[in-house]
């Protein structure tokens, strides 16, 4: 049993102090992978914050046939694909245009993106197909399987694979062109 599975084990007994472990332990990387999702920042960070509501409220059975970060990510998922449907008709405003609200609060992808090639690599994620970006950020930045990545996102695990191979594949195209 992995250290969010006890923690959330905990919780559903009665410690109301093992929510905390949990919202620390994967607050970071659900808001930066639901970024990948809706390409909002802002918006992420609300949506991970509903994952948790949803998590805390409605108390989902966790079943342990995955990792308990696989369990927390598909409730994410499924929160971010609630928000898109509600909003599709919704204007969507570029991050940029949030320039000064950005330099006056310190984002949690300015921790991430220190320098120009990160910066590089983060230009060339965005150019991906949403699946595409979505597959490689849970691969590569929250070191899931292909199989755990598969199970949120609801594909199979070949599915992934072959997402993550024409990711790889585009962003190499990508970099290249700029430079890198």
């Amino acid at each position: 049993m992995d250290r969010g599975a006890a923690s959330y084990a905990r919780y559903l007994l009665g410690d109301d102090s093992a929510v905390e472990e949990l919202v620390e332990e994967y607050k970071y990387g659900l808001t930066l992978y639901l970024n990948s999702v809706v390409g909002n920042i802002f918006t992420a960070e609300e949506l991970m914050e509903e994952t948790f509501f949803r998590l805390i409220a409605k108390r989902p059975r966790f079943s342990g046939k995955s990792s308990f970060k696989t369990f927390l990510y598909a409730i994410g998922r499924n929160a971010a694909v609630d928000y898109i449907r509600k909003h599709s008709g919704a204007t969507v405003v570029p991050l940029e245009a949030h320039e000064k609200e950005l330099v006056e609060r310190e984002s949690i992808e300015d921790a991430v993106i220190k320098d120009e090639s990160r910066a590089a690599l983060r230009r060339a994620l965005d150019s991906l197909p949403d699946e595409q970006r979505q597959a490689v950020h849970l691969t590569y930045f929250e070191d899931m399987t292909a199989k755990e990545a598969a199970k949120i996102m609801k594909k199979s695990r070949h599915a992934v694979e072959n997402l993550v191979y024409r990711a790889k594949k585009a962003l190499k195209a990508e970099l290249e062109k700029e430079g890198y």
